[in-house]
Formats: structure tokens, C-alpha cells, sequence
């Protein structure tokens, strides 16, 4: 498995720091209790700094129940019990959990396809948390509808089809959904007054919305950062080049969030809660009430603690149906969904990643 197939995004590498990654806590931070679920990435972002600030629980806890909707989004087909290739696999109840977010960027009423669809695994003891991105290109079977890139999945069926179809692909059982728009990301950027997002190739103001990137660190309003997430035609790998910048905005994000800077800033909490949440929509057993009681589990947890990666594949080539597609690497995606059931999460990523 080469480092292009499944690389780390700012972490344990040269680049300089950004004045977010200092920690104020010092090294006696207290030791994580064990978590039995944890929240979606946005619900991360969202309640893990409305937290901090007891004083606004109530209004923003009513303000979170107001905005998020519920829906079935989950499959009702039980996960695999053996692997393509015939292996059976056992999916046990205490190795984990697992997150689908799923980003959308339809712009208008259809649904359109995901242009964001990042795995999140929490280990049982969480010393990380890990975000797998799956390239949209990603040319894989989906039930009923033979092979396609993976986003189709979610035009054919929504939620549930994507589910399902990751849920055979790599091996393992997703536990919650959760689905959110870039205008929601647009929205928390500019709660947070911007964010400051490391790139690692530039590109023109020339079809990028009239923004032009420079490699390394950029600052970003919201609207820039729409532009910065959806650019793919001039980066040099396409759609993994995109789904690498989509996982380095949410760093930056996240940082940001967690900052001082935010935390002892009630109005920014509250704007940040409100734009996190407008489009947010879970699966039915994510409620409120569950989110803001295992956010409590969360309240330790650091920008530096998220480990993204990207999902392996082995190059790009075309098809008739699909188009251009990404292939996938079929022993590093057995690889993957071993260490996804077995909470090695870690290991895993020590051995096939490439800092």
C-alpha cells in the first residue's frame, strides 16, 4: 500500500505549527474515562465547546433540540457476516464505535450525490479517534444497482444504500448516521471568525469561485472556505486531492472551535451552535438528549486527537458507466475493516501510513 493511498494530515509531520494547536492544559491533563458511544464529527464540534461554558447548556441544548432532525437514515439489512472474498468476519458489540458523515453539496433540490463521505471510528478506550475518507470516485458495488462510484450509492438510495454499501465493502457494522450540507460549514467558519487551513498544493482564482490558494497556511472566511473545499480540476490527484483538503478543513475547524479564543466567547458558541446545527440531520437513535450526555465523555478530547486518513485504493482508470474512477486496493481495504472491527485502529495506521 503506497502513502498516497492512505496518508495522515498534519500530524507528526515538519509543518509549522498554528497558534490553535497550543494546548493550555499543559501535560496534566486528566486521564479519558472510557466512552460507550461518542458523538458525530459535527456533533464533536458543536457540543464539546458549548460544554465548556455551563452558563449557555440550557439555551444552546434548546437550540440544538430545535434545529437537528431525525430520520431514518440506517439500513435495515444487518451488517455482513463474511468479506468478498469469502471470509467470514464476526462484527462484535464492544470493539468500537462507528460514525457516517455524510457531507452534501447539492446546489439546489435534488439530492444529488455525497461529495463528503468520511468514517468515523471511535476506539472502546479512545486514545484517538480516527476519520477514514472515501473518495466519491471510489468505483465499489452497490447492492441492486451493480458497480458505481461510491457516490452513487447515495443518489440511488440516500443514507441507508451508502450504509449498506460501505458496511460490505469494508466489513464492518455503522452504528449512526449523520448528514450536513457546506453551507453548514460556510455557517460555522464564519461563527468561529474564520479559520486558518494548511494546503498542501496551490491553485489559481481562475474557476475556484475567484479564490486563489497558496501552499501552506491560508485564512479563510466562510465563503472562501466553500471554494477551498470544492476545488478538485486543479489539484494534481483530482478527488483525493479534495477529499485531503475537505479532512484539513475540518482540522482547522475543529481547532478553531476548541480554541480559547471561542470558548470564552458566549456570542460565538451560540452563533457556532446555531450554524452547526441548522441542516444537521441524524439517525433516529442519535438524540439530543444522548448526544449531551455522552459530550460530557468528550470534554477532553483536542484538534490533535482526530486522525484522518484516506481510504486505500491503488490508482485512477475509467469506465464506461462510471467515468473516471478511483480503484480500490482490495487487500488494504480487507486490511482496513480488520482493524475497524477489531479496535487496532491505531496499529493499522502506524504500519500503512506514510506521515
Amino acid at each position: 500500500m503506497s502513502g498516497q493511498n492512505l496518508d495522515l494530515l498534519g500530524f507528526g509531520d515538519d509543518r509549522p505549527e498554528t497558534p490553535d494547536d497550543t494546548r493550555e492544559d499543559g501535560a496534566g491533563r486528566p486521564p479519558r474515562r472510557r466512552l460507550r458511544r461518542v458523538l458525530t464529527v459535527v456533533g464533536v464540534l458543536v457540543l464539546l465547546v458549548v460544554l465548556v461554558v455551563g452558563g449557555f447548556v440550557g439555551y444552546l441544548g434548546w437550540r440544538v433540540s430545535d434545529n437537528v432532525t431525525q430520520a431514518d437514515l440506517l439500513p435495515t439489512v444487518p451488517p455482513p457476516t463474511v468479506a468478498a472474498d469469502g471470509t467470514p468476519i464476526t462484527i462484535g458489540p464492544d470493539k468500537g464505535t462507528n460514525f457516517l458523515l455524510v457531507g452534501s453539496d447539492s446546489r439546489g433540490a435534488d439530492r444529488g450525490r455525497a461529495d463528503v463521505i468520511v468514517l468515523v471510528h471511535v476506539p472502546e478506550d479512545p486514545q484517538t479517534i480516527q476519520m477514514v475518507h472515501f473518495p466519491r470516485d471510489l468505483f465499489v458495488s452497490i447492492p441492486g444497482h451493480g458497480k458505481n462510484k461510491i457516490n452513487a450509492a447515495y443518489a440511488f438510495g440516500g443514507e441507508p444504500l451508502l450504509v449498506e454499501t460501505i458496511q460490505d465493502l469494508v466489513g464492518i457494522r455503522i452504528d449512526h448516521v449523520a448528514r450536513t450540507d457546506f453551507e453548514g460549514f460556510k455557517g460555522m467558519t464564519d461563527a468561529v471568525g474564520g479559520v486558518r487551513v494548511y494546503a498542501e498544493e496551490g491553485n489559481s482564482a481562475t474557476g475556484n469561485g475567484g479564490l486563489a490558494i497558496k501552499k501552506g497556511w491560508n485564512e479563510l472566511n466562510g465563503e472562501q472556505a466553500l471554494a477551498f473545499v470544492r476545488e478538485r480540476y486543479q489539484l494534481s490527484e483530482g478527488d483525493i486531492s479534495r477529499g485531503r483538503r475537505q479532512m484539513a478543513f475540518v482540522k482547522a475547524l475543529l481547532l478553531k472551535a476548541t480554541s480559547a479564543e471561542t470558548v470564552r466567547n458566549p456570542l460565538a458558541i451560540a452563533r457556532f451552535t446555531d450554524a452547526a446545527t441548522k441542516n444537521l440531520v441524524v439517525d433516529r437513535g442519535l438524540s439530543v438528549g444522548t448526544m449531551k450526555d455522552y459530550a460530557l465523555e468528550l470534554r477532553d478530547i483536542r484538534g490533535s486527537d482526530v486522525v484522518f486518513a484516506t481510504a486505500p485504493f491503488t490508482g485512477f482508470g475509467t469506465d464506461p458507466t462510471a467515468g473516471s474512477i478511483d480503484i480500490v486496493d482490495e487487500k488494504g481495504m480487507a486490511l482496513l475493516g480488520e482493524a475497524l472491527r477489531e479496535d487496532t485502529m491505531d496499529d493499522y495506521l502506524d504500519v500503512f501510513v506514510t506521515p
